[in-house]
């Protein structure tokens, strides 16, 4: 399969609506203004990522699970003052939406984080993020085994995530579903840097019910210049 450029405005729009989807600048997901109708092309090809996530894997999530999400939050949002707003302003306030707005908003949201977070190329934490991290957890190992033990022992379908507080300290949190720590549901709340989508679908084809394992292997494609920009931007 030919590499994507996750850049370009490919095609045509699904749903025309005036927001809302994303075309990645390669930096951070623009959580405070509206956005172009136009579902993102991955920034690599399916098999980029391999042997940590299959291929197989990666074309079923992205084409079925997050493009659903992206179709069904567009019918959701269309024609209704949602569809105007921004992403941050939405998700703060998304207690007054339809569970179909924040299921689906939250569902194509966590995905396109989710895809940003990873490369196939190794990476480093910036200097910055790397200081932050450490303040926070007292070592990169520390905040590693903290968010490893969320993401395992997470209950059921969800996330896990690193978190920048509205303080400035970083923290590591899960949240159920597709809920993010954008939203006033959020049991703590704050800007996403890193997100560890830890639904079955997201590993059950290569590693079945061994989820720890998805997990160990998460960390060998972690895009940290994509972190540490995100970090950088908050």
């Amino acid at each position: 399969m030919k590499r994507r450029n996750f850049l370009a405005l490919v095609g045509t729009s699904l749903v025309a609506a005036p927001v809302w989807s994303n075309v990645y600048n390669n930096s951070n997901i623009p959580e405070n203004k509206a956005i172009d109708s136009v579902f993102p092309d991955l920034p690599y090809a399916y098999d980029a990522l391999e042997p940590s996530i299959d291929a197989k894997t990666m074309e079923i999530h992205y084409t079925k699970h997050h493009k659903a999400y992206y179709t069904n939050f567009m019918a959701a949002i269309k024609d209704t003052p949602a569809a105007n707003l921004t992403v941050k302003s939405l998700f703060a306030e998304i207690s007054k939406q339809p569970m179909a707005v924040r299921n689906n908003g939250g569902g194509y949201y966590n995905h396109q984080l989710f895809w940003e977070n990873l490369s196939a190329t190794k990476t480093e934490p910036s200097a910055e993020l790397k200081a932050a991290i450490e303040k926070s957890f007292t070592s990169m190992e520390k905040f590693k085994e903290e968010f490893s033990t969320v993401a395992k022992k997470h209950f059921g379908s969800g996330w896990a995530w690193l978190v920048a507080g509205e303080d400035g300290k970083l923290f590591v949190s899960e949240t159920l579903n597709q809920d993010n720590p954008l939203m006033d549901v959020a049991e703590k709340k704050g800007t996403p840097l890193l997100a560890l989508d830890v639904w079955e679908h997201a590993y059950y084809l290569k590693y079945q019910n061994r989820r720890p394992e998805y997990v160990d292997n998460f960390w060998n494609v972690v895009n940290w210049d994509t972190v540490s920009k995100r970090f950088q931007s908050k």
